[in-house]
């Protein structure tokens, strides 16, 4: 007997109406789960490996110390990526459930957990899909005998302040990279108050990045799990070449030393180490509901510990290869102008968008580089945009699938209903004035909300959960309990970290900026306004709770923080029958 979709194994409700909304073994329609393992291990490669391996760390490590970088990075990977993402795993194979229902389960006092997750990722997917069209931009203009951003000669050039190479200290010169980044693909007001219109070129990438996306995931982990063997795979051959490439350069040497080269100075700085656990949060996607919502397509005794270390040293290791590849290059443009490699190296998209595509029309056989470069970019991006759509579909389903789909016909028109809308809300980030919508989308987002629903996550799952009960889970599915280190991390370690990274947040906090621009106060009332539509809803879950629960104020709390889970699963039939079945595979 096959053991595909036994996630109704996992849990035992204690209340009727919960049993009805979970599959069991009798179900006539199971949860769909991935093919194959390697199906969800490159799935969830592909979300964690993103464009901020490429550019986020590469700055952070040269500019926190380069080499001595690598020490809290890796003290964080340890002591909090590594156990947080086994947690989600866990906590998604386990319930067979998105993160909206999963988080209801097991802390109904916040709940609201869940749904904050599902609104951050639906919020990252309407904008994080538009560095997908900047990229195809860039690819259609790569097949092109000359590449436009290499000369100070076209229409959209100021041509007294433009250098065909990096300014240098010469503060009024432009680079021609930056010049087209700014002049040609995006068109760029002077401000947020100047939207200026829609770039309509803009809007066909946009559209053509929408459709690759909607293809992708139409049929659900079926359609995901086989895209993501080339969209994971393809950019690490991409990488290697590059790297293989740059190294032959000259100075290229030079732009390496100085992102290895410790400045031990720095280890005694607090922002260093906010900065790598940060990078280390930000890269692996904990507090997204990613994690957790393509985990729970996954069979019910899949190894997650397993899964967990491959994704986790994965991701690390194309970080630093990212760095190479990346300083590398800097460190040949460096040489070619005369200039030290601190003046080269620039944070954010330009890194990508601006210095690259410059380093690549200067290499022998930039015909080739520069497109198979944007078609890496392109890859990166959509294995992230993939995980974040389907963290929305999978929370509509788990919701409201019995309302929705028969409505809908087919689960493929709820995905392009997603799709469409996600578009939509995308398009003021493609107007002339969408690159300030976009940076304070994204620091409101991605920085602010997740730091706050990341301290929310963690408190529910490893304090009032409890870490005795996730061990129980992980023996359930394992068969054995997990060793004192994750418990120590899930208990103590990982909530004390995440609590620091929030403090100190709170304390370093500045406005948001996009380069000299500051932006005025009713944008930055926009911005908390877009960080409380995620995390408001944990206060409003707790008090919903609190509400509908019935005695004193001291038994509504009380039974708010109880499961409705029961974990001592061992009598149910249903799962007698799934150790039977384990017996005799």
């Amino acid at each position: 007997m096959d053991v595909e979709g036994e996630g109704g194994y996992a849990l035992v409700p204690i209340d009727g109406k919960a049993a009805m909304e979970l599959p069991t073994s009798d179900s006539k329609e199971q949860r769909p789960t991935w093919g194959r393992r390697l199906e969800f291990i490159l799935a969830t490669v592909g979300y964690a490996v993103g464009l901020g391996n490429v550019w986020r760390f590469p700055y952070l490590c040269y500019s926190s110390g380069g080499g001595a970088f690598m020490i809290p990075y890796l003290i964080m990977v340890c002591v909090c990526g590594l156990p947080l993402l086994f947690m989600e795993f866990t906590l998604g194979q386990y319930t067979r459930l998105g993160p909206v229902h999963a988080f209801a389960k097991i802390c109904p006092l916040l709940k609201g957990v869940g749904l904050a997750t599902v609104v951050i990722s639906f919020v990252f997917s309407t904008y994080y899909n538009v560095l997908m069209s900047w990229a195809i931009y860039y690819l259609f203009n790569s097949f092109r005998s000359t590449l436009p951003w290499q000369s100070c000669n076209d229409t959209w050039n100021v041509v007294q302040n433009c250098s065909s190479g990096f300014p240098g200290n010469v503060t009024h010169l432009q680079s021609a990279s930056q010049q087209f980044f700014d002049n040609k693909l995006l068109e760029k007001t002077d401000g947020i108050e100047d939207s200026g219109g829609i770039r309509w070129e803009l809007l066909g990438c946009l559209v053509a990045a929408w459709v690759i996306v909607y293809f992708c995931i139409f049929k659900g982990v079926k359609s995901t799990g086989k895209v993501v063997y080339f969209t994971a795979v393809y950019p690490y051959f991409i990488l290697f070449a590059l790297l293989i490439n740059n190294v032959q350069l000259p100075g290229a040497i030079n732009g390496i030393l100085y992102f290895v080269t410790p400045v031990w100075s720095k280890l005694f700085q607090i922002k260093v180490w906010v900065n790598a656990a940060a990078q280390v949060f930000n890269s692996i996607g904990i507090g997204f509901g990613s994690m957790v919502s393509m985990s729970s397509y996954n069979k019910f005794n899949n190894n997650v510990l397993r899964d967990a270390f491959i994704v986790t040293m994965t991701n690390s290791f194309t970080s630093i290869l990212a760095g190479f590849v990346i300083f590398s290059a800097i460190g040949y443009m460096a040489h070619i102008h005369n200039l030290p490699v601190e003046n080269i190296a620039t944070d954010g998209p330009g890194l990508v968008f601006v210095v690259y595509p410059e380093v690549i029309s200067t290499m022998p056989l930039f015909q080739l580089w520069a497109p198979l470069f944007f078609i890496m970019l392109l890859c990166l991006g959509l294995d992230s945009q993939f995980a974040t759509v389907e963290v929305a579909i999978t929370f509509l389903k788990d919701e409201f699938g019995t309302k929705i789909l028969p409505f809908l016909k087919r689960e493929e028109l709820l995905t392009l209903v997603v799709c469409l809308l996600c578009f939509l809300l995308g398009l003021p980030h493609i107007t002339k004035g969408g690159i300030y919508v976009f940076q304070l989308m994204d620091h409101y987002t991605a920085v602010v909300s997740l730091m706050f629903l990341a301290f929310a996550e963690v408190v529910s799952v490893c304090w009032v959960f409890g870490t005795p009960r996730i061990s129980l889970m992980v023996k359930r599915m394992l068969g054995r309990s997990p060793n004192i280190y994750f418990r120590v991390c899930w208990l103590i370690l990982c909530p004390m970290l995440v609590l620091c990274i929030l403090v100190a947040s709170i304390v370093q906090y500045t406005p948001v900026r996009y380069g000299k621009y500051k932006y005025p106060s009713w944008a930055e009332g926009v911005g908390w306004g877009v960080s409380l539509v995620s995390i408001i809803w944990i206060p409003l879950g707790a008090i919903h709770e609190l509400y509908i629960n019935k005695g004193s104020l001291h038994d509504r709390l009380k039974s708010a923080v109880t499961p409705t889970v029961d974990l001592d699963v061992d009598n149910s039939p249903d799962i007698q029958s799934h150790q039977q079945n384990r017996r005799v595979h």
